[in-house]
């Protein structure tokens, strides 16, 4: 009978290893995505996430379920991500710390198993939004992946980012609106045909914020009334509709089989350490 996330949590934390390797390996494909995002790396990447669980079974005790299992695995594979970057192992890419405020990537992500059923346009959507995703300054790119990429709500992400949830919120907007502006010629935006307008209001911000539900009633029918009237804020909104359902579906680097079984029995080792001592 398979077990839920919380009836495993709870084995786990008794000391069942077989509880805690059942639990932490299920989030291997997400931490995978993550770390490969942050770190455009393979070979970092895959030791963010081995010392991602190994960290996280050997505090798994220490876990008060205050929050959610993901929130607090992202806040692992973050500090490890950090560290990677402060270690200068990430050859590939010119960038900073995840830390840095003032830090600027600017590398692609190399699609290594692109769809065989995928058609031309669909893999050149997918490269613009990796390539678009990994130009973010760290800070902002790291917002984006767990909130509109992984799914997590923004209080989880202030929570795992160790950040105020308006905080979150500013650079979240920041990066949707530098994603969206880097795809705008992918997805045909309006931007370059028209002029803007003094009397257009800032739709964009607005659109984003309406998103996480921090706009009033009337100002979003004020803007519904706007963009019914004009195309070109239509197509705009539009162009970040369609931005966000980009990173809501890119699948972002896959963990293969082969190393997620290396995670398995990297987790099993430190297990079998930790309760020799």
């Amino acid at each position: 009978m398979e077990l839920s996330e919380k009836d495993l949590l709870i084995a786990a934390q008794a000391g069942d290893r077989r509880a805690i390797e059942r639990l932490l390996t299920t989030y291997v494909p997400r931490l995978g995505r993550f770390a490969g995002r942050m770190c455009h790396n393979t070979a970092d990447a895959e030791e963010v996430v081995q010392e991602t669980l190994i960290a996280a079974a050997r505090t798994l005790p220490n876990f008060r379920a205050e929050s959610s299992v993901s929130t607090w695995l992202y806040t692992i594979a973050r500090s490890f991500c950090i560290k990677q970057r402060r270690r200068g192992r990430t050859v590939r890419r010119a960038d900073t710390s995840l830390d840095d405020p003032n830090s600027a990537a600017s590398a692609e992500l190399a699609d290594d198993h692109p769809r065989p059923d995928a058609n031309l346009a669909d893999r050149e959507l997918g490269e613009a939004i990796d390539h678009a995703v990994a130009s973010l300054a760290p800070m902002y790119r790291e917002v984006l992946i767990l909130r509109d990429m992984e799914g997590l709500s923004a209080p989880e992400v202030a929570e795992s980012l160790g950040l105020g949830l308006e905080a979150v919120k500013s650079r979240l907007h920041r990066a949707r609106l530098a994603v969206r502006e880097q795809l705008a010629p992918a997805l045909a935006s309006p931007d370059a045909s028209h002029d803007s307008t003094s009397t257009c209001p800032d739709v964009l911000g607005l659109y984003s914020r309406h998103l996480e539900g921090d706009i009033r009633a009337e100002t979003c029918a004020a803007m519904e009334t706007h963009l019914a009237q004009c195309p070109r804020c239509r197509g705009r909104c539009d162009s970040l509709r369609r931005t966000l359902v980009l990173c809501k579906t890119s699948p972002g680097p896959a963990v293969p089989p082969s190393t997620q079984q290396l995670v398995r029995v990297a987790l099993q080792r430190a297990m079998s350490i930790s309760s020799q001592e």
